[in-house]
Order: C-alpha cells, then sequence, then structure tokens
C-alpha cells in the first residue's frame, strides 16, 4: 500500500478521533471525572501551604509569649528552693488569660535527664492529665533533649486531650536555668483558634479540610450521577432504537413512545414513532408500487412476445425488411423487458435502505454456506474458490441483505475472472471492523474508474468479459448486475452502487483497489456486533 494512502488513512483516523474526543458525551464525562480528581489535588496542595505558614505565624507568636513570660517569672525563680514550689502556681496566674495556660516543670539539679516534674498549673489541671502530658512529652523525647541542656526553647504543636473533654495545644516550652536546677515553662492554647487548625495533625484532618471535602463529594457524586445518567438514558434510548426498527424485516413490537423511561425523551420518542411508521410505510409503499408496476409492463410485453411469433410464420422468410423489423422488435421488447427489472430492483433495493433491518449475524458462517454454493457454477467457468473464513465473527445487520453484498461481490469476481483463474474470499477481525474481501485474477479496474464503479448507471464493460447472456453476475468495471440488465451491449450498472448503499446503512465502507500482483480486490468492513 502506498505511503501516501497510509498516511492520509492516518489522518483521517485522528480526526475522527478528534472529533470523538470532542462531541462524545462519553469523552466529556472522562475529562470532568478526571478535573474533578485533579482539582482538589491541587487546591489541597495550595491550601496546605497556606496552612503552613499560618501554623509558623502561630507558633513563633506562641514562643514569644512563652519567652516574655519565662524572663518576668526567671527573678522569682532564681530565689526558688522546694519551699517555694506550692506559691509558684500563683505567679504563674498573673500571666495567664482564657486564651493562655500555663505549666510549670522543674528538673532538680543533680537528678535524671529525664526527671522533670509538674510543680504549678494555671489555671489548676488534674494530676491525670498533667501525667499524661509528662509521658508525651517524654515519649517524644523533649525532656531528654531539654534536660541534657536546659536551653533551646522549642516550639511543640502537640495536641493533648483533657480527661473532662476537648483537647488543647501545647505550643511551647521554654527553658529557665537556675542554682536549684532546669525549669520548662509549657504554654499551651485551648483557645479556638488553635483547636480548629492543623497544628499537631495532619492537614486533612481539619474540619474545615473535612467539610469541604464532603461537600466536595456531594457534589463531584451528584454532577457526575446526573452525566452518567443521561449517558445510560442515551444508550438505553440507541439500545431501544435498535430493538424497535433493528428486527426482521424492520418489525418488531412496542414503540419508543411506550418503551421510553425517560421522561424529558418523551417528545423526542413521539416524534421516532412518526418517524418509524413513515418510513416503513414509505418501503412498504415502494415494493408494493415495484411488484405492481412490473407487472403491469410485464403483462404486455408478455403479449407482445408471443405476437411476434405468429408475424414470423405469417411474412415470408425472403423479406428482409419485415425480418429485420420483426428482429429489432425482438430486440427492443427484451431491452424493454431488462429496463422494467432493472426499475423494480431500484425500486426494491431503495426500499430496503429506507427501513434495514439489524440484527446479529454470523458472517462467518453465512459466507461459509454461500462458498458451498458456488461450487456448480465455478466447475462450469473452470474456477476454483479459496475461502479463508475466521469463525464466530457477528455483524449487525439483515442476513439478506448481507446475502446480497456477498452475491455481488462473488459474482463480480466470476464475471471478470479468466478460465482456470482463482477467487478469493477471507472474512477476518480487523480491530473493531470485520473485513470481508474478495479477490479476483482478472484485469481490474482502470485508476481514474475505482470511485465511480459505485455510482449508480456507472458501466465501462469491455467486449469480452463477462459471463455468456443468462448467466448472470456483476459487471466489474461499472458495478452492473448483469443477470436480466443487459440487451443489445446495453447495461446498467448497479450491483455495486447497491452493494455500497447496503454497507453505508449498516455503519460500514467499501473499498475498491487493483492488487499489486494483477487482480482486483473488494473489501467490505462492518462493525462487529457487540
Amino acid at each position: 500500500m502506498p505511503t501516501d494512502t497510509r498516511s492520509g488513512r492516518g489522518r483521517i483516523a485522528r480526526s475522527a478521533l478528534g472529533r470523538w474526543l470532542w462531541h462524545s458525551l462519553a469523552s466529556r464525562l472522562m475529562l470532568l471525572v478526571l478535573v474533578f480528581l485533579t482539582v482538589p489535588v491541587l487546591l489541597y496542595d495550595q491550601f496546605r501551604r497556606a496552612d503552613e505558614a499560618t501554623q509558623r505565624l502561630l507558633l513563633n507568636s506562641a514562643q514569644r509569649q512563652g519567652e516574655l513570660v519565662a524572663r518576668a517569672l526567671e527573678p522569682e525563680l532564681l530565689n526558688a528552693d522546694r519551699s517555694a514550689l506550692p506559691t509558684l502556681s500563683g505567679a504563674l496566674a498573673r500571666f495567664t488569660d482564657d486564651r493562655t495556660r500555663l505549666r510549670l516543670l522543674v528538673r532538680p539539679r543533680g537528678g535524671a535527664v529525664d526527671g522533670f516534674y509538674y510543680v504549678a498549673t494555671a489555671p489548676s489541671l488534674p494530676t491525670a492529665d498533667l501525667d499524661q502530658e509528662r509521658r508525651q512529652l517524654a515519649a517524644l523525647g523533649i525532656l531528654d533533649r531539654l534536660g541534657a541542656s536546659c536551653a533551646e526553647n522549642a516550639t511543640l504543636a502537640m495536641r493533648v486531650p483533657h480527661s473532662s473533654g476537648g483537647e488543647e495545644v501545647l505550643s511551647s516550652i521554654t527553658p529557665i536555668t537556675t542554682p536549684f536546677g532546669c525549669w520548662a515553662l509549657v504554654t499551651s492554647h485551648a483557645t479556638e483558634g488553635y483547636v480548629a487548625s492543623s497544628l499537631g495533625r495532619p492537614y486533612w484532618r481539619t474540619p474545615a479540610v473535612q467539610a469541604a471535602a464532603a461537600v466536595y463529594l456531594v457534589m463531584a457524586v451528584l454532577v457526575l450521577a446526573v452525566l452518567a445518567g443521561v449517558w445510560r438514558s442515551l444508550r438505553r434510548f440507541g439500545d431501544l432504537a435498535r430493538d424497535i426498527v433493528g428486527g426482521e424485516g424492520g418489525k418488531r413490537g412496542g414503540s419508543f413512545a411506550a418503551r421510553n423511561r425517560v421522561p424529558e425523551l418523551s417528545g423526542v420518542a413521539e416524534d421516532f414513532d412518526r418517524l418509524v411508521d413513515t418510513l416503513r410505510d414509505s418501503a412498504q409503499s415502494l415494493r408494493r408500487a415495484a411488484e405492481d408496476n412490473a407487472h403491469a409492463f410485464k403483462t404486455p410485453i408478455a403479449v407482445i412476445r408471443q405476437s411476434v411469433e405468429p408475424l414470423r410464420r405469417a411474412l415470408p422468410s425472403d423479406s428482409a425488411r419485415s425480418q429485420r423489423a420483426l428482429a429489432m422488435i425482438e430486440t427492443s421488447v427484451d431491452k424493454l423487458d431488462s429496463l422494467v427489472s432493472f426499475a423494480r430492483r431500484m425500486d426494491e433495493a431503495a426500499a430496503d435502505l429506507l427501513a434495514p433491518a439489524r440484527r446479529r449475524v454470523d458472517l462467518s458462517g453465512l459466507v461459509e454456506r454461500m462458498a458451498d454454493g458456488y461450487a456448480g457454477v465455478l466447475a462450469e467457468r473452470r474456477l476454483r474458490l479459496q475461502a479463508r473464513v475466521e469463525a464466530g465473527l457477528f455483524v449487525r445487520a439483515s442476513e439478506e441483505t448481507l446475502e446480497t453484498i456477498v452475491e455481488n461481490l462473488v459474482e463480480n469476481a466470476v464475471s471478470f475472472s479468466p478460465a482456470d483463474g482463482l477467487i478469493s474470499v477471507r472474512v477476518v477481525r480487523d480491530g473493531a471492523w470485520v473485513a470481508l474481501t474478495v479477490e479476483d485474477d482478472g484485469p481490474g479496474v482502470e485508476a481514474d474508474n475505482l470511485d465511480r464503479i459505485f455510482e449508480r448507471y456507472f458501466s465501462q464493460r469491455q467486449p469480452g468479459h463477462g459471463m455468456p447472456d443468462g448467466e448472470g453476475g456483476n459487471d466489474q468495471a461499472s458495478g452492473d448486475q448483469a443477470s436480466g440488465d443487459q440487451a443489445d451491449g446495453a447495461h446498467f450498472g448497479i450491483g455495486l452502487w447497491i452493494v455500497r448503499r447496503n454497507v453505508e446503512a449498516f455503519g460500514g465502507r467499501v473499498r475498491a483497489e487493483n492488487r499489486q500482483d494483477g487482480g482486483f480486490r473488494m473489501t467490505v468492513a462492518l462493525p462487529v456486533a457487540g
């Protein structure tokens, strides 16, 4: 296959994919899901960074506050001894308010590194809560580090629950060194600004983030549910359409309006019912008119044909003029008979396209059966048929219409195959398509006419090609189904035109090309039935 042809098909495929991505409801639904997944990640990262900056401000403020209180308490602690320990709670009370709480720990000189003891709190706390705080500080290694040097004012951001309910945030710990030992002033806050913040816990566990996430999740679920519901409703409506109009002969029970379950589509369903009824009535009228017209024309044609024979016997055999006139009458009658047959087939083909039946058809089995039926015809023409059919390939179409397609393609190849020639029929799967390919060893088609052979009435059969009169077959160079279509050298090409229209009616495509090693190839591609 030429490179430019492949690149052209690639561009067409990319263009089709682009149109699908732009217009498809499913693609938009996937895009919306991607947006709903991406936006929270981006927003969460930005808000988390802002929260970290807020945390640093809160902790720096708490640290400075602890340092100021420690400096104010330092004169009293320089002279403190064991006897002064009970009075230190009152000293702490001077620096507390409804937002700030203070604890004072001490490690007497010469004691263990982690041997800190609570000696004062303001306001007071139960002993159990103080012991729990001390264990948490020790578990985090804070007391070990503080006891080693009694230096380095540190921020804590540690949450401590209370036995009475609620919790507070230990924000800073400030060391003070005196002759008695190492003192540690712990500053904590139970205010909403600290408790509601992310200090001491992951940012995603804050009430504001969890509330926002819950609202966002509900919104995303509702939006996706609405779009998914619309998508499912459209899919069900499409399935309903195939179920109603796709049965045998295009007739199945029910209607859109009766079987539709989406209230918003009720008006559309009623319009579809009227459209389907109109198409069915039109198709039936075309078939009936084709049959009536053919019968009306065939009767006088038969009478004329029968009347010619008595005239031939009555006229002198040596009258050349009379005999020539009778021959012209017979030739014209044959041609008129072909025209009547042609017109009937055209009307029937149009009727089939108005309301094509669609159901799941085993194309593999159909082609195998039809290939077996050509044994007699091929033997008479000294032709060989090679069939390679992949089993289990189904398409959604009409079995009768598929038979017409296969028959036209094979007889088209038979019509132009030389004696002892080979006709190849293949049915294979190509991605989402089922490809039916028919090849022959015939003369092929001029490059300029490859697209024209699918046009109605186009004919370019060369003398000497094609089946003998009466055998039928298609004109490969014109798409002419020759049985009854040719008289006195006239050809009415409609065979391949019917093939293309039938294939396209089922969502497929057909392509004609000359083989590089000689011969001709016709390929029909139909969507795989799900």
